[in-house]
């Protein structure tokens, strides 16, 4: 540890939370960890102290994340059996960087508070590529001096960092950022699948695109996938719909109408009833595809 390092648990070491905790250990903190799955062996190789449970992670940490799927396994972590609420001790801070609802965020927030301890929601963006590379958009709400305190660890695991406001702020705006995604990975879905279809070549109909007004992250990236009919997932359709529907749920309480975000929650629905959940969100244009009974593209002949 350097003398500036952190004693720093991690809870949740999937496809997002093991290449995030991996930077924190890179950047020199002292890490506590536990995982739901195996621990992937290179905590254990680099120095982490692998945990039993995450009781065990809140005692031996002065700041404990969270990084899990949805909104019931941030409860179960922190205030289930042998859980983070169990190991705290006051002046401790939780920083949940799930995406999970922003209402429930509230009250996690109250609940670690009444225990003497600070909480940030600080949920991210940018996929399995920016966790490795250090490069997420991180969504904070939350105290700012409490930010302060844990601005060091987001500067390690991400780029943009953005303290938007009180607890529940940073997911409310996660939600934002996924009603925006999804809304255009339709749009450059159904922009593409429509010049196919006319007899377009649509690899080049994307490169011109990308040179005007139309030019966006999503086209270049998931464009991309779309026409080479690369669905490896960075994202998961499963994970877009439980964030999609958030934004419904929390669009009902809200008493607001979103009906493109609707209308993407129900193409992606479709992909989970043809077997599709598993995929990476790009893989929404299949459901346009299947009601047109054509695809934008031919998957690439395998060479070797």
């Amino acid at each position: 540890m350097t003398k500036n390092g952190l004693k720093v648990g991690f809870i949740g070491l999937g496809t997002m939370g093991a290449p995030m905790a991996l930077n924190l250990l890179k950047a020199g903190h002292t890490m506590f960890v536990s995982s739901r799955g195996k621990v992937p062996e290179a905590f254990a190789a680099q120095g982490a102290t692998i945990c039993t449970n995450a009781t065990e992670v809140a005692r031996r940490a002065d700041i404990v994340i969270t990084m899990v799927p949805d909104t019931p396994h941030v409860d179960d972590v922190l205030f289930g059996e042998h859980g983070v609420a169990q190991g705290l001790q006051a002046g401790k801070v939780v920083v949940d960087m799930s995406s999970i609802s922003p209402m429930a965020t509230k009250q996690f927030a109250q609940k670690i508070n009444a225990l003497g301890c600070e909480y940030l929601d600080a949920p991210v963006s940018g996929g399995e590529v920016g966790a490795q590379a250090a490069s997420l958009t991180i969504m904070v709400g939350g105290p700012q001096d409490t930010f302060d305190r844990v601005k060091p660890l987001f500067e390690a695991m991400g780029k943009n960092i953005t303290l938007v406001g009180g607890n529940g702020d940073g997911q409310t705006t996660k939600v934002a950022n996924q009603i925006i995604v999804a809304l255009n990975i339709e749009a450059v879905a159904e922009a593409l699948l429509f010049a196919s279809k006319a007899g377009a070549d649509p690899a080049k109909v994307r490169q011109a695109l990308m040179g005007g007004f139309a030019a966006s992250r999503i086209l270049e990236v998931h464009g991309e996938r779309m026409i080479q009919r690369t669905f490896k997932p960075g994202f998961r359709i499963e994970l877009h719909q439980k964030d999609l529907n958030l934004a419904l749920q929390g669009a009902k309480e809200l008493g607001l109408s979103l009906p493109h975000t609707a209308s993407a929650a129900q193409l992606m629905q479709s992909c989970a009833a043809h077997g599709m959940a598993g995929l990476d969100h790009s893989a929404l244009c299949r459901s346009l595809e299947i009601m047109a009974g054509h695809d934008i593209a031919e998957a690439p002949a395998a060479t070797g």
